[in-house]
């Protein structure tokens, strides 16, 4: 599976930004797809994923409530909205997928920076 994100950019505290990834290739055996980032000097962390079948939506608990996940089967594409952005969501965005029990597959980032 290859995966292509993109909408990553700068935005003030408070704003909003929505990320997409495109999935092509052996898209029919992914079962999942999420988003992680990792911020200077720290580790990757998960954001958000979604069951490709279910649509079952889950979270960080850091992120829960301002971002939301969702899907477009028809294009083999993933959303992530992020809303009320803060200062110390400033990271490289990255797209992932899953086709067992843990996310191996990963697109490049996207930086999204948010000034204060």
């Amino acid at each position: 599976v290859q995966l292509q994100a993109s909408g990553g950019g700068l935005v003030q505290a408070g704003g909003s930004l929505q990320l997409s990834c495109a999935a092509s290739g052996r898209t029919f055996s992914t079962n999942a797809m999420g988003w992680f980032r990792q911020a200077p000097g720290k580790e990757r962390e998960f954001v958000a994923g979604i069951d490709w079948i279910s649509g079952h939506t889950y979270y960080s608990s850091s992120v829960k409530g301002p971002f939301t996940i969702s899907k477009d089967n028809a294009k083999n594409s993933v959303l992530l909205q992020m809303n009320s952005l803060a200062p110390e969501d400033t990271a490289v965005y990255y797209c992932a997928a899953s086709a067992g029990s843990k996310y191996d597959q990963w697109g490049q980032g996207t930086q999204v920076t948010v000034s204060s």
